[in-house]
């Protein structure tokens, strides 16, 4: 039933000197085995992770680095996804090219990460940073996503009690946000829970899916969730939350349009559960996320970023508007028709 199902995994670095770059290759190459590339993917792999890393350390303030598994139809892959809050790059399509560079260096980095990867995005601006999102899959066909997402534990904790499932079920695009009460292994439990029922949900409207969710999280501490179905082809969006997951619907000219989630936790008492519908036109996008993340952000401070992937305009908004203080998670979604 569900052709199309991903989940968050992987590991955050801090690239705060060269001697990252060993162990952050280290690790992709690892991964790479793990999902069975084969030895001449695994070796771009490598070169991907060795400069991404090199870039955070030159030209990087911040820089972190996250490393995950990617799967989609019946094929997996490898993704990296290197933040900073540097100086930011006035234009990225020059950067990525050879032979550009600002510190005396020959400038092949960025072109040799184009050149390996399977899909690339990047989104920059200067003085505020840059994101730089890569795929890294068996065969050389681009793969990106109607979704992208990121969580990010709280600071000195290993494991977030944030999450996100997205999936295709008969049909129907719907994405998740979790947020388990409290921090730690038993906050990563509830959600954990939440998006495995998630996955083995029968297919219907978000309302139901949330219900369903509701009775089986009955053995954890709860969760604030909510549910998203994009229809773009009917130019709609289908919503229903719990708690305090915040959704808004990005248009075209940067407004944005708050999205209702009822008050209530998944798992406990019995919770109303309604379901609300909202225009969702070409160019739109749903972006989802966590009380880690404050609602202050505003579409007019990133010109660009809108047209960018749902990936990198997570991790935008993830790097300034996420707080150290909570587990964060963003997750957008963009309309396809």
């Amino acid at each position: 039933m569900n052709a199309d199902a991903v989940t968050d995994s992987g590991i955050w670095f801090r690239v705060e000197a060269s001697s990252a770059a060993s162990a952050v290759r280290r690790a992709a190459e690892r991964l790479g085995a793990q999902v069975e590339l084969d030895a001449a993917r695994i070796a771009d792999l490598a070169i991907v992770a060795a400069e991404l890393t090199s870039n955070l350390v030159k030209h990087a303030d911040e820089g972190v680095l996250l490393l995950r598994p990617v799967r989609r139809a019946g094929q997996a892959g490898v993704e990296l996804v290197a933040i900073d809050s540097g100086p930011g790059m006035v234009d990225l399509t020059v950067s990525s090219r050879d032979g550009h560079s600002t510190t005396g260096t020959l400038g092949i980095g960025l072109g040799a990460i184009v050149r390996q990867a399977s899909w690339f995005d990047g989104y920059s601006l200067s003085g505020r940073g840059t994101v730089l999102a890569v795929q890294v899959w068996p065969a050389e066909a681009a793969r990106q996503s109607w979704a992208g997402a990121l969580t990010r534990p709280l600071t000195g904790e290993t494991v977030s009690g944030d999450g996100y499932a997205v999936r295709v079920a008969d049909g129907r695009h719907q994405v998740l946000v979790s947020d388990g009460l409290g921090h730690g292994p038993l906050a990563s439990a509830a959600t954990e829970a939440a998006l495995a029922a998630f996955r083995d949900a029968p297919a219907g409207p978000p309302a139901a899916v949330v219900g369903h969710l509701h009775r089986s999280m009955s053995h954890t501490r709860g969760a604030a969730l909510a549910v998203a179905e994009l229809v773009p082809t009917a130019g709609v969006l289908h919503y229903a939350g719990l708690g305090n997951i915040s959704g808004v619907i990005v248009e075209g000219g940067g407004q944005r349009r708050g999205l209702v989630s009822l008050p209530g936790i998944a798992g406990h008492q019995r919770p109303a559960i309604r379901e609300y519908d909202y225009p969702f036109g070409p160019g739109a996008r749903l972006v989802m996320h966590s009380d880690g993340v404050v609602d202050r952000w505003r579409m007019s401070d990133y010109p660009g970023l809108a047209e960018r992937s749902p990936l990198v305009m997570a991790a935008t908004l993830l790097r300034d508007a996420g707080v150290r203080r909570d587990d964060a998670c963003v997750l957008v979604a963009r309309s396809w028709a």
